[in-house]
């Protein structure tokens, strides 16, 4: 486990905390508007209202009592999950976090019997991709798409489990 991190499960006050940080980082370092986090407050509310607790699991990361990490594992269908809202604080970058992150909602779903785990991200994000790569995750689509204010190239990646 990377040094002094605490995995939680979603809790109360933890949804906010997703959007909230999800919003601000990434118009600060991608330059995008306010529709980026409206997406990411109607995946949360999704999750909140409808998540199957057997199949389905949030993950929050702590550090010196910091939120500064968080992933989810979602049911896209009986064998197909999807790993969402994968974030890390920029100061807990290039710890392992990620890596900690990342294995930890692949053994989830693996655990929980679905046989393939896909993720939607932008070509931009250099250092998750190399880490989806690294992971042994393999990019199966990308397209030219103008979203959130800005011309990016989505990617769709998946591993099987």
């Amino acid at each position: 486990m990377a040094a002094g991190i605490e995995l939680r499960d979603l809790a109360p006050g933890d949804a906010g905390w997703v959007i909230s940080r999800h919003g601000a980082l990434y118009a600060a370092e991608a330059g995008f508007d306010s529709s980026f986090e409206a997406l990411v407050a109607e995946i949360v509310a999704d999750f909140l209202r409808n998540r199957d607790p057997a199949r389905e699991r949030g993950w929050i990361a702590w550090s010196g009592g910091q939120r500064v990490g968080c992933i989810f594992c979602v049911r896209l269908s009986d064998e197909v999950a999807k790993l969402r809202l994968f974030l890390l604080e920029p100061e807990m970058r290039g710890r392992g976090l990620g890596r900690l992150l990342l294995t930890s909602c692949r053994e989830f779903a693996r655990a929980k019997g679905y046989r393939r785990l896909t993720l939607w991200t932008h070509e931009s994000h250099r250092a998750a991709c190399a880490l989806y790569a690294a992971s042994g995750f393999t990019l199966i689509g990308a397209k030219p798409v103008h979203n959130y204010g800005q011309e990016l190239v989505e990617q769709e990646w998946q591993i099987e489990l």
